[in-house]
């Protein structure tokens, strides 16, 4: 099993606010993973990650503000940003840091010092 999973993401119901799965790469480094998420459009206050039972939840509000004049064509989605990872105990979820920073959200997400490699000293 892998440290970090993405999960399903749950089914949506008329009632819920429609949420857009933003783009994320994942890499492991020799002392964390590092998860990097593509928010534009969200400001670090409107930023929310949990952990609740092995399961990282990351949101990201986008500003309400409406486009003055007329829409004559819109590509890009208005709605919020909402992705689920399952993450594993080999991760210290205390010590989980995000930074925000040009749109791309990055949490370090580090190892458990059980995993880490350590050192061993001979005695005499």
């Amino acid at each position: 099993m892998k440290p970090v999973a993405n999960t399903l993401e749950r089914s949506q119901t008329s009632r819920m606010p429609a949420w857009e799965l933003p783009p994320a790469n994942i890499r492991e480094e020799q002392e964390a993973y590092v998860l990097e998420l593509e928010m534009p459009g969200v400001p670090k206050d409107g930023i929310e990650v949990t952990v609740e039972n092995n399961e990282l939840t990351i949101v990201g509000h986008r500003s309400d503000t409406q486009p003055q004049g007329e829409v004559v064509y819109r590509e890009s989605r208005h709605g919020d940003y909402r992705r689920s990872f399952e993450i594993d105990t080999s991760i210290d979820t205390a010590k989980i840091v995000a930074k925000m920073e040009q749109g791309i959200l990055r949490l370090t997400l580090p190892k458990a010092e059980s995993l880490k490699p350590r050192k061993i000293t001979v005695v005499d």
